[in-house]
């Protein structure tokens, strides 16, 4: 570090919202730009006291920052722990040896335990830019992850967080969808039930990746889901359950740097996949873990053999990790439920737990049954039990009363919104509901607005197998903003067989 450097330069918050990605601002006529030869798009050090980040630099002209000032991204503000005036120290940053082995993997090299923790290890501390996580998660994509490496990469994943443990509860209960089937909603759900009969499910669930929601979006909707790790151990040893996003907590918060790269690439590699999964599952202290592995022409996972090869990796990964895994196939053919979106799913989910007449039967069912395996698997109730249990408990109201429990606990239970704008899309033949394309619905959904726009995606009106008539209503898009109703009404018009009716 030169002597310009060492004096430091003063902190400001820019706001500037850059996601996770952590950036920082200098002056393009910086002396310590100068001195130490930074240039845009170089990875810098940002030292405060005995904190620091790294961090991509971008150089911006003389009147956006005083001289002396270096500005920070609120994701870069907030990982520092600044305050406005604090002198910071920059500097170059060690050099990644760790790229070394993923140079290596992009030729298909097998990777050692050793060079997967060094990778994880320098990605959870911010060491790689976008464009490596890009290059590391693209050398594994596929299968080109064996056993050995995703076992490897898993507790690589867990070592770098924080792994919660529950004192006094030998059993904790999980459960997780490797996703692509739009709506399928059933943590909320089967968490309550769970809970409801005595047992442990502490739910950390995570945004969407490249979906129209995921559990944690829905949930907003709902109550508060940025718990701190006592609040969310709080709401678990005074209810068995929370339903809280696990980004908030940091636990394995390499796999979050990795999600966010995932979402931008759509990129879900088979090993990446799983490490994801079963890092996020022990690391939040689940013993008794199902997956539910929906298959599906539109799905995320199309064909039966691909289930069973996944079903297989995962029961072994957990085995080797010493928890209970059960891996279960289920039907992927369509939407589960009528909503995709945030505020359209959690609809969905408190029509289930409140009994109403008009709650998506699918998704009834479907929670029901994911419930009654993890009430089973965690040996409280005998093979053929479960199911009969889960129903009890959903249809007495205690899954409801025990919901409305946690989301008191997270900040109470909110109204659920609604969209300004929507447009009804109606059937242009007569027929038979043949199909529908999650990947199309589920685009549609995201042009929409969904999820960042809580209120925005598509609320169905037909499921398979029903009768329709020319000009009867197939689905309502729902939107924010009138542009964005345009631009996914658009898309569905581009499109062909959305919904194949025949």
């Amino acid at each position: 570090m030169l002597e310009n450097g060492s004096r430091g330069l003063t902190a400001t918050r820019m706001g500037i919202d850059t996601q996770q990605e952590l950036v920082v601002y200098m002056r393009s006529d910086c002396q310590v730009c100068r001195s130490e030869g930074f240039v845009a798009q170089t990875r810098v050090r940002l030292r405060l006291e005995e904190r620091y980040i790294i961090a991509k630099l971008n150089l911006v002209s003389a009147a956006l920052l005083a001289p002396g000032s270096i500005g920070l991204s609120d994701s870069a503000w907030h990982k520092l722990g600044a305050a406005e005036g604090d002198r910071l120290r920059v500097e170059h940053p060690h050099y990644l040896t760790s790229l070394s082995f993923v140079r290596s993997k992009i030729f298909n090299n097998r990777l050692s335990a050793q060079a997967i923790r060094h990778i994880i290890g320098d990605i959870a501390a911010g060491r790689y830019s976008d464009v490596h996580l890009a290059a590391f998660l693209t050398a594994c994509s596929g299968d080109r992850l064996d056993l050995p490496e995703i076992i490897d990469l898993t507790k690589a994943m867990v070592s770098v967080g924080k792994v919660l443990s529950w004192p006094g509860r030998s059993t904790v209960l999980d459960k997780h969808c490797v996703g692509g089937l739009p709506g399928n909603r059933t943590t909320p759900i089967v968490a309550a039930i769970v809970a409801a009969a005595g047992l442990t499910i502490p739910k950390t669930s995570s945004r969407s990746i490249t979906s129209p929601a995921g559990t944690a979006d829905t949930m907003e909707v709902l109550t508060g889901v940025e718990l701190s790790l006592e609040q969310l151990q709080a709401v678990v040893g005074a209810e068995g359950a929370c339903l809280a996003w696990g980004g908030s907590i940091n636990i394995s918060p390499a796999d979050d740097l990795l999600i966010r790269v995932e979402r931008a690439i759509n990129l879900d590699g088979e090993g990446q996949l799983i490490a994801s999964v079963l890092s996020k599952k022990i690391a939040a202290g689940a013993t008794h873990v199902i997956i539910d592995i929906p298959v599906g022409e539109s799905a995320k996972v199309r064909s039966q053999k691909r289930a069973r090869h996944l079903s297989t990796l995962f029961a072994a990964v957990g085995n080797e990790l010493g928890i209970r895994v059960l891996p279960v196939i289920t039907d992927g053919r369509q939407p589960v439920g009528f909503g995709i979106g945030p505020a359209l799913e959690a609809a969905d989910v408190m029509a289930v737990l409140q009994r109403s007449p008009q709650a998506p039967v699918d998704l009834r069912r479907r929670a029901l049954f994911l419930a009654g395996l993890l009430l089973e698997l965690s040996d409280q109730y005998a093979p053929g039990e479960g199911r009969a249990v889960a129903e009890s408990l959903l249809d007495s109201g205690s899954a409801w009363e025990k919901f409305r429990a946690v989301c008191r606990r997270q900040g109470g239970l909110k109204s659920i919104p609604t969209a300004p704008y929507q447009r009804r899309i109606c059937a242009r033949t007569g027929g038979r509901v043949k199909s529908f394309d999650n990947r199309q619905l589920a685009q549609i959904a995201k042009l929409a607005g969904a999820p960042k726009a809580k209120a925005a995606g598509i609320q169905l009106a037909k499921k398979l197998g029903d009768t329709v008539t020319a000009g009867e209503l197939l689905m309502t898009i729902h939107a924010e903003t009138q542009g964005e109703l345009r631009y996914a009404e658009n898309f569905y018009h581009r499109v062909e067989n959305v919904c194949r009716i025949e």
